[in-house]
């Protein structure tokens, strides 16, 4: 009974905790458009302001003169882009977010009945933002350290990390399920990340439900499920693909 109820917590919670553009604080837009060719009508610049209008932080060019939060770790930025989707009579664009995994987090049509390009394409940009929300961001992933090899692994620093309301301790710990070695970071009091030894991309990211010890879980490969701590272990329900769930354990090193 008590499994039935994180089940039905973990569904209900599903398109609380599911990706979204508005998770994100940061954006980046392109210079230039690659599916416009020699003429992008201006679209960059009206896709940066009307996402400035939606609260979110649209990055300059340079990564150079990003903010720490978005130069130090690529995972706090989604990336925008528009493609051009005409067809004989009528302007169309493809309005698309992918995260640092060039995963598509949105994907929205518009659609123009006006002929002329400099005002049709972002007439149809302007119906493809409707489903944009406004900018609403969770907190930030630590910053990334860069070893020798150009490999970028997570950094395990325990010192406090500031973010806009709270001070928080970025803590680590050691787990493993016998095939794969994670560490457990803890973002914030309301969340943690279990990364794989050696990468900064989240294995999975678990935040807390009203229920003690127990989480809702977005894996790598856009899964959502539920985890919970269990004799001083990680245990995470796997989804399979007939439907059924299976128990892997982390426990910790």
């Amino acid at each position: 009974m008590k499994k039935i109820s994180i089940l039905l917590l973990a569904v209900c919670s599903t398109a609380i905790f599911g990706q979204n553009v508005s998770d994100y604080k940061y954006i980046s837009v392109p210079g230039k458009f690659q599916t416009f060719k020699n003429n992008s009508y201006g679209l960059e610049e009206y896709l940066s302001k009307a996402l400035k209008n939606k609260s979110y932080v649209v990055l300059p060019a340079s990564v150079d003169q990003w903010p720490s939060e978005a130069k130090d770790n690529s995972c706090n930025v989604v990336t925008a882009d528009v493609l051009n989707d005409k067809s004989l009579f009528t302007n169309k664009v493809i309005l698309q977010f992918k995260d640092c995994n060039n995963k598509v987090i949105l994907e929205s049509k518009g659609r123009s009945d006006i002929k002329e390009f400099e005002e049709g394409f972002p007439d149809a940009l302007k119906q493809a933002l409707v489903k944009v929300g406004v900018s609403s961001p969770k907190a930030m992933l630590p910053a990334q350290a860069q070893s020798s090899n150009a490999t970028h692994t997570v950094q395990t620093s325990s010192s406090e990390t500031t973010t806009a309301s709270s001070s928080v301790s970025t803590t680590t710990s050691n787990y493993s399920n016998g095939k794969s070695d994670l560490q457990k970071i803890q973002i914030d009091a309301n969340q943690f990340i279990l990364a794989k030894s050696g990468s900064s991309v989240p294995f999975a990211v678990f935040k807390t439900t009203s229920k003690k010890d127990v989480f809702i879980v977005k894996m790598d490969d856009g899964n959502t499920t539920i985890g919970y701590f269990e004799n001083g272990n990680i245990v995470i329900d796997i989804p399979q693909a007939d439907g059924r769930y299976s128990k892997e354990v982390f426990a910790g090193k």
